[in-house]
């Protein structure tokens, strides 16, 4: 039996089997989880009120992490609001409108969070490599016209391939080895032909995070080069520490992220490489506030006052 696109869709449930399959064993996992989502809220949440009500932190640098916190919330909620439903209700399923909304989101903020931390780089570069020409350059709106082009850009990817996913038929075996509706997996239970969107899925993954990758690394090729010409060890001290936090979140972000990806492409998906993407998609925004806020003097000092 297929299932046409725009056929019965309102009947379609996809079926997320990356909980425990023991369910006496779910609720134990609903307290870890909503604990570690109200975290990630509440921090995140904290840090954009401090950047809105402490006049200190108008700078480019904190305006494009309070963007970053505003991601890693939506991001969260957009997988961990389900999963913790299902875990309550000992429910595996979620509707083919549900997926669909999911996948979109999913990939939107995803790359979003790749952009931001691109962005946040480029400023580390210009305070470090061109002092003088920081304050001119980075502007609030040159900042705000950076944060609108990578909205612009991920939206546009994230319908391209939620539009795609539409396209596709699916056959009645529909389980998804994941705690939420991933795209590949998603693609993976199609039953018409998928080429179409692997080819565009893995041309945008090059494009919309290697191009990013290599943008960040460019840019601490160049810091690193400042900071090594630079004579007093303080000096080098300083104007490292304050790139620390963001080259913490990069690390974190692209090591769990790509391990998770790699991992799943060589090998045959498992409940360990689902539990491996829960950690770069609820661990990390959780851990991302409390980076910024343990290294970084100005959060700390605000978060006082705050």
């Amino acid at each position: 039996m297929h299932v046409e696109p725009g056929n019965d869709t309102e009947c379609l449930k996809f079926l997320l089997l990356g909980h425990a399959e023991d369910t006496e064993l779910q609720p134990l996992m609903f307290g870890p989880f909503l604990s570690m989502y109200l975290v990630t809220v509440l921090g995140n949440l904290l840090i954009i009120l401090d950047v809105i009500s402490d006049s200190h932190l108008h700078t480019a640098m904190y305006f494009f992490l309070s963007d970053l916190s505003f991601v890693d919330i939506c991001f969260t909620y957009n997988i961990v609001s389900k999963m913790l439903v299902n875990i309550q209700t000992q429910s595996k399923a979620i509707s083919y409108t549900g997926c669909i909304t999911q996948i979109h989101f999913f990939v939107l903020f995803l790359v979003l969070d790749d952009f931001l931390l691109t962005v946040m780089a480029y400023d580390r570069y210009m305070v470090i490599c061109l002092p003088l020409h920081n304050m001119v350059i980075m502007k609030h709106r040159l900042c705000g016209l950076l944060v609108l082009l990578s909205w612009v850009v991920c939206f546009l990817h994230a319908v391209l391939q939620s539009l795609m996913v539409l396209c596709l038929s699916f056959c009645t075996d529909l389980e998804i080895p994941h705690f939420f509706c991933e795209l590949n997996q998603v693609v993976q239970c199609a039953c018409s032909d998928t080429f179409l969107i692997e080819v565009v899925t893995y041309f945008g993954a090059v494009l919309l995070a290697g191009g990013p990758l290599i943008g960040i690394l460019y840019s601490y090729w160049k810091i690193v080069s400042s900071i090594h010409a630079i004579s007093s060890a303080q000096s080098k001290y300083k104007a490292f520490s304050t790139c620390a936090s963001h080259l913490s979140v990069v690390f974190l972000f692209y090591g769990i992220s790509l391990g998770v990806y790699l991992s799943s492409a060589v090998t045959q998906i498992s409940h360990s490489t689902a539990t491996a993407s829960v950690m770069y998609s609820v661990v990390t925004p959780m851990l991302n506030p409390f980076i910024y806020s343990l290294r970084n003097k100005d959060i700390k000092r605000a978060l006082r006052r705050f």
